[in-house]
């Protein structure tokens, strides 16, 4: 099989820390798959990782490099005609869109470049990953249910529109939900529970094991990663997985780590109430940029907790293992490793991230590594340049 290795963009991952402080850009989850996976599904090879910071190689190791290793960007989102044009390079060519941006490239040497004149989706900035989450939920759910059949919708559920477009997979269970498809569909992974009074309008993404607990109110454009407990409300929310908020309170246009707990009665805010356009924190430019946008709510890193009622503004930053608790509404930006209120931050030690985040990866039957721990103590390193 042809050797494939998911390289990163050293720009585009630094627009999106934190998310990409645990993971590369094409380990990244949009729609219901992540995007790695996106070309995982369409082309077959033997796949591998180009970092551009070496403590994530021992995660996510390297792959073969030969004349005919095809060199995929990582932030890039697959379709059937990137996927045929990038096939189609021969040792030595180059992908670029019409403005000169890479796409990919063949083998080790770049010779000759190749323009690519169709329009692609790709992951630039921290609210693309929100932004465009329907569309790919759309794409995958074509990709994912083409040619197979759905397990059965229970007759305890309310169906609004077309019941094909909801796709159930094996060991699921979706009781006395209502599920709106008349906007697009919704898809449940392996062994996910929807439980009863539960409101859905699509697209939307369970993923496998994720929980939907009684009386959730869930709005288009949103995926629960794999192994997520959700409630309360929730509208165009991209959870990467095994994260926690599990009771009332809202989160909107919103991009939630790994690991990560949100407590009761959380609110988040998505919108300013003068309705002035939103800055966001960007970490390479060390301050706020303006983003265009009138909707961006909360984006954390893994590992990070809130206590009960804690309250956002809008377009928050809150960095890799943060523990916020208190009243009152936390800055915008919150840097990695702190632990505090507005009453003020102190440091967390390693010694007790890793003690917290040992006993809630304990209760999904997964360990803290010992690559985890060197992996954490090189961001903590990276991120001191935050504080």
């Amino acid at each position: 099989m042809r050797n494939i290795i998911i390289y990163d963009n050293a720009d585009v991952r630094a627009n999106l820390l934190p998310m990409t402080y645990t993971r590369p850009t094409g380990d990244l989850r949009l729609g219901i798959l992540t995007l790695a996976e996106k070309w995982q599904k369409r082309i077959k090879g033997n796949y591998g990782w180009q970092n551009t910071v070496p403590y994530l190689d021992e995660r996510y190791p390297g792959g073969v490099n030969d004349e005919d290793t095809l060199y995929i960007a990582g932030h890039i989102v697959a379709d059937d005609d990137l996927c045929h044009a990038l096939t189609a390079l021969a040792s030595g060519e180059v992908l670029t869109d019409t403005e000169g941006r890479e796409i990919g490239h063949c083998g080790g040497s770049k010779s000759r470049t190749v323009i690519y004149e169709n329009c692609y989706l790709s992951i630039e900035h921290l609210y693309d990953i929100f932004l465009l989450n329907g569309k790919a939920l759309l794409n995958d759910f074509t990709l994912l249910t083409a040619d197979r059949k759905s397990q059965p919708t229970s007759a305890t559920n309310t169906i609004i529109g077309d019941a094909s477009l909801i796709f159930i997979e094996e060991g699921a269970t979706v009781e006395g939900a209502f599920i709106n498809t008349l906007k697009g569909p919704v898809y449940v992974g392996r062994d996910a529970e929807i439980m009863e009074g539960s409101m859905l309008r699509g697209p939307i993404a369970i993923c496998e094991h994720a929980v939907v607990n009684m009386g959730t109110k869930i709005y288009p454009d949103t995926t629960i990663g794999p192994m997520c407990k959700v409630g309360g409300e929730l509208n165009n929310v991209v959870m990467l997985g095994h994260s926690n908020k599990a009771h009332d309170g809202f989160l909107g246009n919103a991009v939630i780590g790994e690991w990560c707990n949100i407590g009761a009665g959380c609110v988040a805010s998505n919108l300013k109430n003068d309705y002035t356009p939103i800055r966001l924190w960007n970490y390479p430019s060390t301050r706020f940029l303006r983003t265009g946008l009138q909707f961006c709510g909360l984006i954390m890193g893994d590992h990070s907790k809130t206590g009960i009622n804690t309250m956002f503004n809008t377009a928050t930053v809150v960095g890799v293992g943060v523990n916020i608790h208190g009243t009152g509404f936390p800055r915008n930006f919150v840097p990695s490793f702190s632990e505090g209120s507005t009453a003020g931050y102190t440091d967390v030690s390693m010694t007790k991230f890793f003690e917290t985040a040992s006993r809630m990866m304990a209760r999904r039957g997964m360990e803290l590594t010992e690559a985890d721990k060197r992996m954490f103590y090189a961001i903590r390193e990276a991120a001191e340049a935050f504080k």
